[in-house]
């Protein structure tokens, strides 16, 4: 069309060169020239309008083509550049695949090796398979054979051991019965003395040791001449025990003396250890003693030796079980020291004798105890509930008595054999006479109580030793809790405790006397009998 519209063209100016120009005049055919003129340029601006057109559409076309072949070029170089990475992994995968062939072909070989090595020991195996059973046949047959030998081995042995047990638990049976006659010859009650050293040591003149006899005390009391005329004289007041300690005794030294009757407490027998004297004697030292190992009293060490025995015993087959108690007596009233309610709601106690005849106490505290320490810990608690009161004799003197009970039950099932026994650990309280402790008030009557009881425990001796046939037990509360380890064929034993002082002279002889009437009681003796029951089958 652009073409087509130059061709038409052309001759309009080839004719306009070859037109004459006309007169000035003609003026009709000048505006006639200049009309042609004007179509001919309308015409020329017709056409170019067109061919602009022309070119606009064909801008138009190539800018859209340009357009989609710049987004062809994008996709295309999107596409390259996947491509580029997807052959960069292409690549790591052929490094990886040459690699693996690699690996391969190495594994390969080493599987060939194996193969190889695989076959020889397979041989090796067949060879050594069949030594293997040669040897386990005739390795069989030498172990039946000794394994028939240690049955027979272990049987005489099941035997032996079977009849040394047999022989160890009569060793025991007769331990236990030699252990017993040995104790009742010595006396079914035994009567300590023991003299507390004085606060500057050493021993006064009035009290005299002999050097030479463990087992004598005297004391010496001078007397003056009411006239005047004749020389004071001495008179003496002597005395025999089972056993006299010195001021210088220790507490081990005290306890070895009395360690055989706590193993009878074991062996099924009623034992029994009490402190008598007065305030300030040292009943309480001797009893429990003082924390330290060495100073410690009779009531730690004979339960630290009642666990350790158990313990031995519990390798024959016996299995014990210990149950304690801590009771006060008090004015004749029972309290319980391991009560640890509130003091409002305290009950009340009495003493009573089961259908099996043993005696116990209502609303009691019973803790079962399997160890020393246990039994220590309710040592303390009872010495801090334990009534104590101030007295010209100790300003912490004990106001009351002290039981401790352990009760004691034995089992050895292997045998069929049981027994039950009970130790009792008593503190008395002060022996001292109203006038020495200048008691009034309350304490007037608590001494009124205190020597009663005690009283009353020399009439329940006295009857013992006459051998009446009515004993006052129920005239206190604590012969009537004492009464099993008072008679019979129990075993008892009392400190009685004496204070050195001068002044305290006439508490001493008291004392002393009390316990001579005690030394001389005979039980009669039952020889082996105790608590041990056995079922033979």
């Amino acid at each position: 069309a652009v073409g087509a519209a130059t061709v038409a063209a052309a001759p309009s100016r080839g004719k306009k060169c070859g037109t004459q120009k006309r007169n000035p005049w003609d003026l009709k055919g000048k505006v006639s020239d200049m009309e042609d003129k004007v179509r001919t340029y309308q015409i020329k601006v017709k056409t170019l309008n067109q061919q602009n057109e022309v070119l606009q559409d064909s801008v138009s076309q190539s800018h859209r083509k340009i357009v989609e072949v710049e987004k062809e070029l994008q996709i295309q170089r999107s596409q390259n550049g996947e491509y580029e990475m997807k052959l960069q992994v292409l690549a790591g995968v052929q490094d990886e695949l040459e690699k693996v062939l690699s690996d391969k072909n190495f594994l390969q070989k080493e599987l060939t090796n194996l193969e190889g090595k695989y076959r020889v020991m397979e041989t090796l195996r067949d060879s050594q398979e069949t030594e293997l059973q040669t040897l386990k046949e005739s390795t069989l047959a030498r172990v039946q054979v000794n394994l028939r030998d240690f049955e027979e081995e272990v049987r005489s042995l099941k035997e032996t051991v079977a009849q040394q047990k047999d022989e160890l638990y009569a060793g025991e049976m007769e331990r236990r019965r030699l252990h017993n006659t040995i104790q009742e010859l010595k006396g079914n009650i035994r009567v300590f003395c023991r003299v507390r050293p004085l606060v500057g040591g050493g021993l006064p003149k009035h009290v005299q040791l002999a050097t030479s006899d463990n087992k004598a005390i005297t004391l010496a009391k001078t007397e003056e001449s009411h006239t005047g005329k004749t020389a004071d004289t001495q008179k003496n007041y002597n005395f025999s025990f089972d056993r006299v300690f010195g001021p210088r005794a220790s507490q081990q030294e005290v306890f070895e003396e009395i360690s055989l009757l706590v193993q009878s407490a074991l062996d099924g027998y009623n034992v029994c250890c009490f402190a008598y004297g007065q305030t300030g004697s040292g009943k309480t030292y001797t009893m429990e003693g003082d924390e330290v190992d060495e100073t410690r009293g009779v009531i730690p060490r004979a339960v630290q030796q009642i666990f350790k025995a158990a313990g031995k015993l519990g390798e024959q087959g016996w299995e014990f079980t210990f149950t304690a108690s801590f009771v006060e007596i008090y004015n004749e009233t029972l309290r319980d020291l391991l009560y640890t309610g509130k003091s409002s709601k305290r009950p009340e106690h009495e003493i009573r004798k089961t259908t099996s005849n043993e005696v116990t106490i209502t609303n009691l505290t019973y803790e079962r105890v399997s160890n020393e320490d246990q039994v220590l810990g309710l040592i303390a608690l009872a010495n801090q509930n334990r009534s104590t009161a101030q007295t010209a004799q100790n300003d912490r003197s004990s106001r009351s008595h002290s039981v401790f009970q352990l009760d004691i039950e034995g089992v050895n099932a292997g045998r069929d054999v049981k027994c039950k026994s009970t130790l009792c650990l008593v503190d008395l309280a002060g022996s001292e006479r109203m006038v020495k402790s200048q008691s009034q008030g309350d304490r007037f009557k608590e001494m009124t109580a205190i020597n009663g009881s005690l009283s009353n425990l020399g009439i329940v001796i006295a009857a013992l030793a006459n051998k009446e046939s009515y004993v006052p037990y129920r005239n206190s509360k604590l012969t009537y809790l004492l009464q099993g380890c008072l008679g019979g064929n129990s075993k008892t034993l009392m400190f009685v405790n004496i204070a050195p002082e001068p002044d305290s002279f006439g508490e001493t002889l008291n004392s002393l006397r009390f316990a001579s009437k005690v030394s001389a009681v005979l039980f009669p003796v039952f020889i082996g009998q105790s608590t041990l029951m056995m079922s033979l089958h």
